[in-house]
Formats: C-alpha cells, sequence, structure tokens
C-alpha cells in the first residue's frame, strides 16, 4: 500500500470515528412530557414545568449537524488531496468550524488538518498564507494538543524572513498566533525561541501599529520567564529596542516587564549595565506620575542594577536620582514608595561610608601646610549645612508645587520643619 493511500485510510477511519460520535456531541433534546399538577391537593405549590421540545428546532439542529460534518469531511479530504485553490477553500471552512466550539478544535486537530494548513503559511501567495493563519488560530484556541501539532509540523520555521511585503493585518495575525503559541514554554514541551525572535524584532523595529507590536512584546514576556531563553533575548538589538518601546506610554509597561525577567540573570544585567541609555531612561520613567504601575517597574529594575554595584550607583547619582527618588517616595503608589525609599537607604550609606570616616579633623596625624584652625572648622561646618538646608527648602517647595494637593503640601511642610539634614533618606 502506497504511502497516499496509507494516510487516506487513516484519514477515513478517523472519519467514521466523527460520524459515531458527533451524536454525543450533539445530543437530542429530551422528550420530557410537560408536568401536570394533580387535583386532589389543592394547596398552592411551587411547580416545575418543563419545556415542551419543538420539531421544528429540533431538526434544525440536526440539520445544521449533518452540514457541519458534511462541510468537515469534505475540508479535511481537500487539505489532504486538492489542489491549492481547494486547500484554500477548505481553510476558510475550517476558520469557521474552528470557532464553534473546543470539543470540535480538538477532534479537528485529531484529524490531522494542522500540518497541511502549515505548509499553507510558507506559501508566498498572500491570500492563502493569510487564511491559513486565520485558520490556526482558531484551532489553538484552548488547545494545548493543537499547538503543540502546530510547533511539530514546523510553523516557526515558516515564519516570514521579511515583514515589509505584509499587510498589517496579516503582520497582526501572525502576532497573535505566536503568542497563542508561545504559551508552550511554560510547559515541558520545547519551544525553540531562537526562531521566533528575528520575526518579533522584525515587527518591533518597524511602522506596525501599537496592537501588533503589544502582541509581540506578550510573545517576549512569554519567552522571558525561562531563564534559558534570557541568553537569546538579551542582545543590544533587543535591549535597544525594548529601551525605545519602554519610552513609549502605550508599550512601556509591557517592555518595563521583559527587562524586570532579563535584569535578574547575569548575562541580562550586564546587556542592560553596557547599554549607553542606562539609568538615564528608567530615571526618566520615574517622573511619569500618571503611570504608578511604570513607575513601579523602572524603581524595580534600577534596584536590581544598583544592588552591589558601586558603578551603577554612582551612575545613577551622576544623573540625578536621588531628588527623582524622594518625590516618588512621597507621591508614588505604596509600592514604587517602597522601593524608592530603598534605594534612597542605599545612597544614604554609600555617602556616609564614603565621606564620614574623613570628615573633620583627624587625630593622630599631622597636617602638611597651614596649621588647623577649630574656629574655621566649624565655620565651615555650618556653611555646609546652611547649604544643606538650603537644598532641602528648594527641593520640598518643587515637590510641593507639582503635588497640587492641601493634604499633600501640609505634610511636605510638616517635614520641613521636623526634619534636618541628618534625618533624610539619602
Amino acid at each position: 500500500m502506497s504511502d497516499s493511500s496509507t494516510t487516506w485510510f487513516i484519514t477515513y477511519t478517523k472519519l467514521r470515528f466523527f460520524t459515531r460520535i458527533r451524536r454525543l456531541l450533539h445530543p437530542k433534546t429530551s422528550n420530557n412530557k410537560p408536568y401536570q399538577p394533580s387535583d386532589q391537593n389543592n394547596t398552592p405549590r411551587l411547580q416545575t414545568i418543563a419545556k415542551e421540545p419543538n420539531p421544528e428546532e429540533e431538526g434544525t439542529m440536526e440539520s445544521e449537524s449533518e452540514d457541519d460534518f458534511a462541510v468537515l469531511q469534505t475540508s479535511v479530504k481537500k487539505l489532504h488531496f486538492g489542489s491549492w485553490e481547494e486547500k484554500e477553500a477548505a481553510a476558510r471552512d475550517i476558520k469557521r468550524l474552528a470557532g464553534g466550539d473546543l470539543k470540535r478544535r480538538k477532534i479537528m486537530g485529531g484529524l490531522g488538518v494542522v500540518p497541511p494548513l502549515v505548509e499553507m503559511v510558507g506559501s508566498e501567495v498572500a491570500r492563502r498564507r493569510k487564511v491559513a493563519v486565520q485558520a490556526l488560530i482558531e484551532l489553538s484556541n484552548g488547545t494545548f494538543t493543537n499547538k503543540a501539532l502546530m510547533v511539530e509540523a514546523g510553523i516557526l520555521s515558516r515564519l516570514p524572513e521579511s515583514i515589509d511585503d505584509l499587510e498589517e493585518l496579516t503582520r497582526h495575525d501572525f502576532a497573535e498566533l505566536l503568542l497563542s503559541i508561545s504559551s508552550l514554554v511554560h510547559s515541558q514541551f520545547p519551544f525553540a525561541s531562537s526562531e521566533v525572535l528575528p520575526f518579533l524584532v522584525c515587527i518591533l523595529d518597524s511602522n506596525s501599529s501599537i496592537d501588533t507590536k503589544e502582541l509581540c512584546l506578550c510573545t517576549l514576556y512569554n519567552l522571558s520567564t525561562m531563564l534559558e531563553n534570557a541568553g537569546t533575548l538579551a542582545t543590544n538589538e533587543v535591549v535597544k529596542i525594548l529601551l525605545r518601546l519602554s519610552s513609549v506610554t502605550e508599550t512601556s509597561e509591557k517592555a518595563l516587564a521583559i527587562f524586570g525577567n532579563l535584569a535578574v540573570t547575569l548575562i541580562g544585567k550586564k546587556a542592560l549595565e553596557n547599554n549607553t541609555m542606562v539609568p538615564e531612561s528608567f530615571i526618566e520613567i520615574l517622573t511619569w506620575e500618571e503611570k504608578p504601575k511604570c513607575q513601579e517597574l523602572s524603581a524595580y529594575i534600577l534596584m536590581v542594577l544598583a544592588h552591589h554595584s558601586s558603578v551603577q550607583r554612582a551612575k545613577m547619582s551622576k544623573a540625578g536620582i536621588v531628588p527623582v527618588l524622594l518625590e516618588v517616595a512621597l507621591l508614588s503608589s505604596p509600592l514604587a514608595q517602597k522601593r524608592a525609599l530603598k534605594l534612597l537607604q542605599w545612597f544614604k550609606d554609600e555617602r556616609q561610608m564614603r565621606i564620614g570616616p574623613h570628615s573633620g579633623p583627624q587625630t593622630g596625624r599631622i597636617a602638611i601646610g597651614s596649621p588647623v584652625n577649630q574656629k574655621d572648622v566649624n565655620e565651615g561646618e555650618k556653611m555646609m549645612k546652611k547649604i544643606v538646608k538650603q537644598s532641602l527648602y528648594k527641593n520640598m517647595e518643587t515637590i510641593t508645587r507639582r503635588a497640587n494637593g492641601a493634604e499633600v503640601s501640609s505634610k511636605l511642610k510638616a517635614l520641613i520643619i521636623s526634619s534636618s539634614s541628618k534625618s533624610l533618606p539619602y
């Protein structure tokens, strides 16, 4: 028996099996007789009356089931043995039937419709490729098995190398399909992220719509949740694109969430540290008062970068992070405030370690040059305290104006009156 005959025999056997179980999937309405109340008991009581079956509705349901089964049977045959035009028409029918219910999608995957549809995705005809992708989107909805069948059939290797000739709707369909399939990374099923990344980067670096880019960012987020994918994602090109998207309000939250996953890995943290836009980009996001979630994510990334890294803390301090952190610690969400205060504590401790042991006159040492005058030293300390207090007042006045709230203003005034330079969190 030839390979073609064997394939057809298997498909025919599956179709016969589907014929037997279709009545199970579409059971007839029960022929319950209406409940008749008893005349022997005149006491009022609640009564449940069964709905009398409508023969016309029952016949319509059975007719639709028969029609769908006939269409499915024809579509499966055309997908395996038909011409390209017949396969295209069959893919449209598969798309329509797969949108019905989950049981039907699972059965259709078992009938072998996924491999020929995946083969159509690699077609050079845009119309044919588009309908195949849309059918696969419907088949992947809620079915782990169908997603696995698509990966096994080579869907990742059939992604377009260039998106220049793709319509915006087709780009969106591809992005939606990849997002659905990317959920496989949370299982033990092998998923080659390196095959998906080039296509996602092309869309993120193009003039595609925000909706399409958000789908790609969600796919990257799924991939970034697995530590073994950090080496693939933490490249200069990906980091550069994500930093640019993190500065756009519509895509910032998703891009920052990806950075949050990458930053906890050694290779991801190193890729961020080597970028010239870090930490200035994240410090700028800390000033987005209307985006508290972005402030929380940005503060988290800065915490990871600053932890046990005096070089990064020095870069942040030079970029002016301390006043920004002080503002976040007073005016942002509770989580952002907590993270900002933690960072401020690190900067405070580091400054004390740097200048604490060397401030003021040192005993047991002989100064070279002019003799030390204790009166001059005291006057210098008073001048430094005065400068620090003036800087504090200036920062507090700026924050008070931006807060625009009586309650916040009263808290800040109380903080100014009761605080000294030694009690500040930085």
